[in-house]
């Protein structure tokens, strides 16, 4: 295994805490956060920003993971936040996250999430559709608040990733088209309509994207775009935000790119197309989710039986599954794991690891590499910080387990996991 674990006595140590320390303390499933990853990953981000850019905002794409310590750790780590719901933008509120600091998205957003991005005071808020931008100046209207709005573009960029994941391509039901232009149409209206502030633009290529190319492309388009607006209407946009999607290391196969070497061709295709085109440079902002707390998480399993099939698979067991984690089921996502307590030794068997839930595709992975496997181990999938909690479901009614922080040796609960009588509260 390439990837950087800490291993002691054979046992996995999560932010030097020993795994089965973990799961005796706070039972399986268990999410484990390590606090040192996600804070170096927050930094390298902002680090990158002031070096190729020199100022700009790296905003914490929320839809990753979201509860209030995340937005704590943002807030200290000089981030903003991008927020999609008003769930995430009244966890955010609610703890204490600066909303001048914060990106408000959605391609469906609803009266009542844009009354509250309105009265919270939101930084951005990114118009999704043409209706929208008429729906926020009356609302903005209504309440003498003037919106400050960007733009969301689809640049028809097409970046190499699951279908699933793909946003940037005319065929997505985010944003607006540059190919047909509408989103030279979004721009007069947004500059038309008298209680908006159209502060720039904003685009999302996609998710989990390893080549540089794409983002490079991006960029210039959409600067090229910036130029044609200013050349057709007068007015040159402040704001250019270049999305996020950068990809991480969920399984040795995976090779994601130095933080640096995206940001490095990208400021240079801003600032040549700038120069081009008679631009000032734009204030620059990026939205890194996966790539802040991906690597941060791991989840920790007891396994039971094992089912061995001759001549077909055998199967692992865990007393979690899809309801944890549904990327698998969802688009077949891979991840490496290990036992927790045997973390060092050869993976010598494969094996399909099954959840526990009454469906025959719950499944966390098939051909996974592990050592002969025992009911009653801890196993541990790495790389599950991002999309897994955020994504959970009751499904089968089980609650959604909890959340640990890690870090220095010391671990503390951030996100209770969900009891029986939680599951039961809102039925009637």
């Amino acid at each position: 295994m390439k990837r950087n674990v800490t291993i002691k006595n054979g046992e996995l140590q999560l932010g030097g805490v020993p795994a089965s320390a973990l799961a005796a303390e706070y039972g399986t499933p268990l999410y484990v956060m390590e606090e040192e990853t996600v804070r170096r990953n927050m930094r390298a981000f902002r680090s990158s920003m002031e070096e190729f850019y020199g100022e700009g905002l790296v905003c914490y794409a929320s839809k990753a993971f979201c509860c209030k310590e995340i937005y704590r750790i943002a807030d200290q780590e000089g981030l903003g936040a991008d927020v999609v719901s008003l769930g995430e933008l009244y966890t955010a509120k609610c703890a204490g996250f600066p909303m001048e600091k914060v990106c408000f998205h959605g391609n469906n957003k609803s009266e009542e999430e844009l009354r509250a991005a309105l009265e919270y005071g939101v930084g951005r808020i990114v118009a999704d559709s043409l209706s929208e931008l008429a729906r926020l100046s009356r609302l903005a209207g209504e309440m003498g608040r003037k919106a400050p709005v960007l733009l969301r573009i689809k640049p028809g960029i097409d970046a190499h990733t699951h279908d699933f994941i793909r946003t940037g391509q005319i065929d997505s039901k985010f944003g607006l088209a540059l190919e047909t232009g509408e989103a030279m149409e979004g721009v007069r209206e947004a500059l038309a309509l008298p209680n908006l502030s159209l502060r720039g633009v904003h685009c999302h290529i996609g998710s989990q994207i390893f080549q540089v190319e794409p983002f490079v492309e991006a960029a210039r388009v959409m600067m090229e775009f910036l130029g044609d607006v200013k050349e057709e209407t007068g007015a040159e946009l402040a704001d250019l935000n270049l999305g996020g999607g950068f990809g991480i290391r969920y399984t040795d196969a995976d090779e994601p790119v130095p933080f640096g070497d995206y940001m490095g061709p990208v400021s240079r295709a801003v600032r040549e197309t700038a120069e081009k085109r008679g631009l000032s440079m734009p204030f620059v902002l990026i939205e890194p989710g996966r790539s802040i707390v991906g690597e941060a998480g791991t989840t920790l399993y007891t396994t039971g039986p094992v089912k061995e099939i001759p001549g077909v698979r055998s199967y692992l067991a865990v007393d979690g599954g899809m309801g944890d984690n549904p990327r698998y089921i969802l688009y077949q996502a891979k991840y490496d794991m290990l036992p927790a307590c045997r973390a060092d030794e050869p993976a010598d068997r494969v094996y399909t690891v099954a959840g526990k839930c009454c469906e025959s595709g719950d499944l966390l992975g098939e051909n996974v590499p592990l050592p002969e496997m025992k009911e009653g181990e801890l196993l541990a999938v790495l790389s599950t910080g991002a999309y897994n909690y955020s994504m959970a479901s009751r499904y089968n009614r089980r609650g959604v387990p909890p959340v640990v922080m890690v870090k220095d040796g010391a671990s503390r609960l951030i996100v209770r996991g969900e009891s029986l009588e939680d599951l039961v509260q809102n039925d009637l």
